[in-house]
């Protein structure tokens, strides 16, 4: 067999020869968007149509995480497929180093012959971001600009837009003018759902949202009692989970108001999705164009009277993820667990590209077919290493069962919870002598974990 015929039936994608053509991919990513801010997964309130749509008809995942909840390591992970504790990118660390971008699905997926583009809030500091893709432009929120401005700064022609429908029309005009002769692989990032945080309203949003839940009141956060807030340590009661409660949750008027607002972001990017894959339909490539839907962390919307993200409790960790292959219309609700940073292998699993050996995360793509990829994770670190005095770093592990985490400037402070029976992580079983035997387990899980992944950090 001639090399060529060799190297071709390489790229074709892992279910068969029969597929002869590469599938596009959109990967979507949301900004601070938690799990249940979604209908499909039983919010009666949130208006998510179009993202609802695709897990009816598609791959939606019950139990997916970040393994760092905030956006720039977690963004790391995702393009890496690598854990925070190896690629060691987060705020203040400056630019990515190159070995990790070398090894990102970006520059991968485009020296194997993919169109790629990108738009919006890319979150990690990288001075060569405009050779990482073929098309792309990385921009965000505006902070210098303290009122809706800074969501309301971009332009299409002479008009002031949202950032969310900004996004959109970029990806529509990409979809245009991709080229023919070759799949593209179209990365977009909203700002929304995270708040304007220089702006005492924080959410803003386009205005044909404004009607969406005018007349409906949002239940009171659950676990939010004094006691839940006093059952925190001091350096967290006094962090900026509890600074930015103050700004968004600390009135009932207030926090009707914020969780309005987030849902209407929500809502306005759903109408953003909702165009794309029309303007994919209207050129034809909507029966050979994946989507993937993912949030980049999760949202504390007032639990535990805290706001933000950053901790190690599913709060913080939980996101919506769905992966829709119009190729194989199977639809499933999945109850394993799956990671941000299976992002990267699932997109060349689609692509039909073997990942590289230093990936972390693994392909779930095969759910499309019926397997179950992920069933045999056993359990996943969870970790927030960037230490700065208003949130303290942290670092734990979770299983099926249980989960365990620390403060790593206070190592006497450690958390256990019992998922299986407690599923809210109300009751810490850390101090309790009859699960003593399962708190050491866990803690030596932790650090062979976090050993293991120290030493695959890259040269």
């Amino acid at each position: 067999m001639k090399k060529g015929i060799i190297f071709a039936l390489f790229l074709l994608p892992f279910w068969g020869i029969s597929q002869t053509k590469q599938p596009n991919i959109i990967f979507i990513l949301t900004d601070d968007h938690r799990w249940d801010a979604l209908g499909y997964a039983g919010n009666k309130i949130i208006q998510t149509p179009v993202m609802d749509d695709l897990a009816k008809k598609g791959i939606y995942f019950k139990n997916a995480f970040v393994t760092t909840p905030i956006c720039a390591a977690s963004r790391a992970s995702i393009i890496t497929g690598m854990y925070e504790r190896t690629h060691q990118y987060t705020f203040g660390q400056g630019n990515i180093k190159q070995a990790y971008v070398a090894q990102s699905y970006p520059a991968l997926l485009k020296q194997a012959g993919y169109y790629t583009g990108f738009y919006g809030k890319f979150g990690i500091q990288y001075a060569d971001f405009s050779t990482l893709f073929d098309q792309g432009e990385s921009y965000d929120r505006d902070d210098k600009l303290k009122d809706y401005r800074g969501y309301f700064y971009k332009t299409l022609g002479k008009d002031s837009v949202h950032l969310s429908r900004y996004t959109g029309q970029k990806a529509m005009d990409f979809i245009a003018q991709a080229p023919k002769d070759k799949p593209f692989c179209l990365s977009l990032s909203f700002s929304a759902p995270h708040a304007h945080d220089p702006s005492e309203q924080q959410y803003f949003w386009q205005k044909e949202v404004d009607h969406l839940y005018q007349n409906v009141t949002i239940a009171a956060p659950i676990m939010a009692t004094e006691a839940d807030f006093l059952a925190q340590p001091e350096y967290v009661r006094t962090g900026e989970n509890r600074t930015r409660w103050h700004w968004r949750f600390d009135t009932p008027e207030k926090y009707q108001r914020s969780v309005k607002g987030y849902y209407r972001m929500i809502s306005g990017v759903d109408l953003e999705i909702g165009k794309i894959r029309k303007a994919l339909e209207e050129k034809g490539l909507d029966k050979n164009t994946i989507i993937i839907v993912m949030g980049d962390n999760g949202y504390f919307l007032g639990e535990r009277q805290l706001a933000g993200k950053w901790l190690m409790y599913d709060n913080s960790l939980r996101v919506p993820l769905i992966v829709y292959d119009p190729r194989r219309p199977l639809h499933r609700d999945i109850q394993d667990e799956v990671l941000n940073i299976d992002i990267a292998p699932t997109i060349f699993g689609f692509a039909g590209i073997k990942s590289p050996s230093t990936w972390q995360g693994q392909s779930l793509a095969s759910y499309v077919q019926g397997e179950s990829p992920a069933k045999r994770r056993k359990d996943f670190l969870v970790e927030h290493l960037w230490k700065v005095k208003i949130i303290a770093s942290s670092e734990g592990i979770r299983s099926k069962h249980w989960k365990y985490f620390r403060y790593r400037d206070h190592l006497d402070r450690e958390e256990l919870y019992d998922l299986k029976q407690d599923p809210m992580e109300k009751k810490n079983l850390a101090s309790e002598a009859k699960f003593q035997l399962i708190l050491v387990q866990m803690r030596q899980k932790l650090e062979q974990k976090v050993a293991t992944l120290e030493r695959s950090r890259l040269p």
